[in-house]
């Protein structure tokens, strides 16, 4: 799964229809148990959505902007807008569920 920086974050989510964005912490406990979950819904959702991950603190300005206060935090972008945030350890099944309205859209 693809890590951006600061400087590909913007021309990523308007570029791509779709981009689930999980801001996370190397020390984090929740966020190392929640990318495998990840792989696997971006295993089931390929070409539906691009999940890429942000880590908070190689690219604090963007967790300022997006006022992350706490990992993990993902944030669904559609267009380039915000659309949904979602906090803390999400089971693949619960993190499914909450995209699936957005997948058909």
């Amino acid at each position: 799964m693809k890590v951006v920086n600061t400087k590909e974050f913007d021309s990523l989510i308007t570029s791509e229809p779709l981009v689930l964005v999980d801001f996370f912490a190397t020390w984090c406990g929740p966020c190392k148990m929640l990318a495998p979950v990840l792989e696997e819904v971006a295993a089931k959702c390929e070409g539906k959505v691009q999940i890429v991950k942000v880590d908070v603190d190689a690219s604090n300005d963007l967790a300022m902007r997006f006022q992350i206060m706490s990992v993990p935090t993902m944030i669904l972008f559609q267009n380039g807008k915000a659309i949904k945030q979602i906090q803390g350890y999400q089971p693949a099944a619960a993190l499914e569920a909450a995209l699936k309205p957005y997948l058909n859209a």
